[in-house]
């Protein structure tokens, strides 16, 4: 059964959210991990697949393709300025940005940005388009560290998404998280998100529970993920029970079915 609860956006639901997570955090075995990886090797791909919770939450469904944007750097460079400004003292936050889209600037003029790179695409902008990319990661920033402070707990911005390559799958998957709350003997997950959720947001925040536990070295499933839709005035959590970390698997295995399947119908 889910443990799916639905709060309002504010410190006091937050806090109480984080503080009443389960005290005994899950782990995933050896044999989970095994059973995971049979599972998608019995999905055969053609290429390498990755997977995370938006396209979960899509079932799976193809896109064009990704392109950046202001919307889609947002998320990098303010996270990246988040932590920059959490190591240097007495740097702003745009200022942080500012030095964030330098340094993707320099490695693209120093020719160590990749084509179809954050960097690359940077470089092509004019500075009318730098402004809205500043703007868009401003905002991201800034709606970060508001709910960073809302927190009564120890965190931090977390260093990088959570990756896990599936064992002879052909398969990667990213879970998502942005800040990482500690507790006593296990922690919280907190993910932000754009605009507000939708019916599938609950298969979302599973399918990064168990990427999360999966990517752990000890297999440690976090206590409690939460999602947070600023924009909405709401937030989702979901526990970190074996019931939540295995239907966050089943989730995965199914969108990689669904992809198979479309990618068999474009080849006949």
């Amino acid at each position: 059964m889910t443990t799916l609860a639905h709060r309002r956006n504010t410190p006091h639901e937050l806090n109480a959210l984080i503080c009443g997570a389960p005290r005994t955090p899950i782990t995933l075995t050896d044999e989970h991990r095994r059973s995971l990886s049979a599972r998608f090797r019995a999905v055969a791909s053609d290429t390498h697949r990755r997977l995370d919770a938006w396209i979960v939450e899509r079932a799976g469904k193809t896109s064009t393709g990704f392109q950046w944007s202001p919307a889609t750097a947002r998320r990098v460079l303010a996270t990246g300025a988040l932590r920059r400004s959490a190591r240097h003292q007495g740097l702003s936050l745009i200022e942080a940005i500012n030095d964030e889209i330098g340094d993707q600037l320099a490695r693209s003029t120093s020719g160590f940005a990749r084509r179809g790179s954050l960097g690359d695409w940077l470089s092509g902008l004019s500075a009318t388009g730098i402004a809205l990319v500043t703007a868009e990661a401003a905002n991201w920033a800034i709606q970060s560290a508001e709910i960073a402070e809302w927190v009564s707990c120890p965190w931090r911005f977390a260093a990088s998404d959570a990756y896990y390559d599936v064992a002879r799958a052909r398969t990667t998957l990213r879970g998502r998280r942005d800040l990482e709350v500690e507790l006593d003997e296990s922690r919280v997950i907190l993910r932000l998100r754009a605009g507000s959720p939708g019916k599938s947001a609950g298969p979302g925040l599973r399918s990064d529970l168990t990427i999360e536990a999966l990517a752990h070295p000890d297999g440690l499933a976090p206590a409690r993920i939460i999602g947070i839709w600023p924009e909405a005035g709401v937030c989702l959590s979901v526990d970190g029970t074996m019931d939540d970390l295995r239907s966050g698997a089943r989730d995965l295995v199914r969108t990689a079915v669904v992809q198979r399947r479309s990618e068999g119908a474009r080849a006949a």
